[in-house]
């Protein structure tokens, strides 16, 4: 145990404290605000505030989790050893910056609540933010911090011990799009026709038609081969499934349908199970209660992992609303068009509402990228980026996850890279 003393615990304190030390490291910790407890600790201790007490572990304190609410912050980003680091404190502290004002400043998404300019889609895109622009979204900065706070602590209390921690995988497929060609129903199919038709797509047609009549598996139905394929490995796989209507009418699916629900029963009997919340539902909690329940009845099971139709969060409200439904993980946390590490860290933690300075039950699961976000790209860009992000997740013993769609495992040359990372990568046979 590691036993923190500051002058006044806070929310905050409490929150970044417990994910740095706990989530990450496996530490526990427990907090104080008696000096003489300090004095007569005799385990490993440090104190955090705005002057040290003596010859203690000191830890500055930059002031972020003192204060409440939200507001614009000057934050000047430097150079650290091989990462980067802002809120500098003085030479007193044992470190040269607040890691846990920094941590605390991502993890919260504090810049998503100040004013910024939304994408077309209404998102907080990745250019607005402060990994991307000072060039340090491609690193987990936060378990990278933890890690080196860590080596910190080996110094100072040799004796402390700290529990074994590996790298997890846990792969998503989103399948708002489950079929190309089936269970779309008679008008869906109608306007399928019409399209192809008015825009010369003759051969589409044809497929449709093949599909429809049972001559042709649909190109999208790649759910046999992902079941099999994870299940050569322990590694952790959840489908999302969209029971709301999707942005393109001809896209959407007739899910009230016999066979789609017995593909949601399939997979469910396998892997977990999430549901992707429509785009038009998001703002609108009455009709994310009503696609919850329907994905519920279909799997009796309760709800327990979700994702966001575009990516789309909305700080506060979308994560409120997932809260009020008692929904346990949430896999929205991406730039859908560039990859990286949008909360600075590849450990699952839970949200903190500024408004409210409370802490929730929300798991917030990050996710190192999504597959859109490599279009027209090559398959030795790819790969590299991915190898780059699974290193760098390795390297500090995080959970590496990539969105993919069940789209990417149709078997089409321009799909092999996807099929390849999926088999090979994330779920190798053991």
């Amino acid at each position: 145990m590691l036993l923190v003393y500051t002058q006044k615990i806070t929310p905050r304190i409490t929150y970044i404290f417990k994910h740095i030390c706990t989530r990450i490291l496996g530490v526990e910790v427990r907090f104080i605000s008696v000096i003489e407890e300090l004095i007569s600790f005799e385990g490993a201790k440090l104190s955090y505030g705005k002057q040290p007490l003596g010859n203690e572990l000191f830890i500055q304190s930059y002031g972020l989790l003192t204060q409440q609410g939200f507001e614009s912050e000057h934050v000047v980003v430097k150079d650290w050893q091989d990462t980067k680091c802002f809120f500098a404190v003085s030479e007193k502290s044992s470190l040269p910056f607040d890691i846990f004002s920094a941590g605390f400043y991502l993890l919260s998404r504090y810049e998503e609540y100040l004013p910024h300019v939304k994408d077309a889609m209404g998102r907080f895109p990745a250019i607005e933010s402060i990994g991307y622009k000072s060039g340090f979204l491609h690193q987990p900065v936060v378990d990278i911090w933890a890690y080196k706070f860590k080596v910190l602590l080996k110094q100072t209390f040799p004796d402390f011990v700290f529990p074994d921690k590996t790298l997890s995988v846990h792969s998503v497929v989103e399948a708002s799009q489950p079929y190309a060609y089936k269970q779309r129903g008679v008008l869906r199919t109608l306007v399928g026709y019409t399209k192809d038709l008015l825009k010369f797509k003759l051969k589409r047609m044809v497929n449709r038609t093949a599909v429809l009549f049972g001559v042709r598996y649909d190109p999208f139905d790649t759910f046999e081969w992902i079941i099999q394929t994870a299940g050569k490995s322990d590694n952790m796989l959840t489908v999302f499934f969209m029971l709301g209507e999707s942005l393109v009418f001809e896209e959407s699916l007739n899910t009230r349908r016999q066979k789609f629900k017995l593909l949601v029963k399939y997979i469910a009997d396998y892997k977990q199970v999430g549901l992707v919340f429509s785009f038009d539902a998001l703002s609108d909690y009455e009709r994310l209660k009503k696609e919850k329940k329907r994905l519920e009845e279909i799997t009796n099971r309760d709800l327990n992992n979700s994702l966001n139709a575009q990516y789309l969060v909305n700080l506060p409200d979308t994560y409120r609303y997932l809260v009020e439904l008692e929904v346990a993980k949430d896999f929205t946390m991406v730039y859908e068009d560039t990859p990286g590490f949008r909360a600075g860290t590849c450990t699952p933690f839970l949200f903190y509402d500024l408004d409210y300075e409370i802490k929730t039950p929300l798991i917030v699961h990050p996710i190192t990228m999504t597959t859109s976000a490599f279009k027209n790209k090559y398959a030795s860009d790819i790969t590299k980026t991915v190898e780059n992000l699974w290193t760098a997740v390795q390297a500090v013993n995080g959970t590496f996850s990539i969105a993919f769609t069940n789209r990417n495992f149709t078997p089409v040359p321009s799909n092999e890279i996807w099929r390849s990372i999926f088999s090979e990568k994330l779920h190798p046979h053991e």
